[in-house]
């Protein structure tokens, strides 16, 4: 059977909840930001769901030894945020990753072409082939960011299969894209949209999440 990119957008209330104020353009910055961070939280818990790689161990409780499972300490897990929008989905994401490393990936996207370019890339030469990655950024509009993330983290050694992509709002060209070329992909995000206009921009969306996140 082909692998097929998958799509999540789990039905948790909070989720909902937070979307809906990310959304609302009377939301000032400071509650978007607490926004950002919470749908990071809730989403990175959502796609950690059998991601996550563990061991089963022995401990001993107060009365007697008892089976149990951790997670791994041996296989690395990474978080890349996509500068600068992604950073806030970041503190959410290490509220449930707190022992992950951080690479940072700045990526701008040409208003006019709406092509993506990189002006900061702080990624390893070569990632452990294990390694399980989360990429965290607010929009999936067009696609072309996402696309260039992926290509810089495969050319890195990291399996497509154990990264996890989290989203606030995805829409269909950039699903398309990425389902043609990275179809064991996983994604997970608040909504899918229906449209990007021809700015680029998601619609209905919540505006430029950047802007909004930093006041800037």
């Amino acid at each position: 059977m082909a692998a097929q990119l998958r799509v999540y957008v789990p039905p948790h209330p909070l989720i909902k909840h937070w979307l809906t104020v990310a959304r609302d353009a009377a939301t000032p910055s400071v509650l978007f930001r607490s926004a950002m961070t919470e749908l990071g939280r809730w989403l990175t818990y959502e796609a950690a769901r059998e991601w996550l790689p563990t061991q089963d161990i022995v401990v001993q409780t107060p009365l007697d030894n008892c089976p149990g499972t951790v997670v791994s300490p041996e296989i690395p897990v990474a978080v890349v945020p996509i500068l600068r929008a992604g950073l806030g989905l970041l503190e959410g994401a290490q509220t449930i990753l707190p022992l992950a490393s951080i690479y940072h990936l700045g990526l701008v996207r040409n208003e006019e072409t709406l092509d993506a370019s990189c002006y900061l890339n702080k990624l390893p030469e070569k990632f452990h082939p294990q390694t399980r990655v989360l990429i965290t950024d607010p929009m999936l509009a067009t696609g072309g960011s996402m696309m260039m993330a992926m290509s810089e983290l495969t050319r890195r050694g990291v399996d497509p299969a154990l990264i996890r992509i989290v989203c606030v709002v995805a829409a269909p060209p950039a699903l398309k894209k990425l389902s043609e070329v990275y179809p064991d992909l996983i994604i997970y995000t608040a909504t899918i949209d229906e449209t990007v206009n021809n700015q680029g921009f998601i619609v209905p969306g919540l505006g430029d999440a950047g802007d909004r996140i930093f006041g800037t």
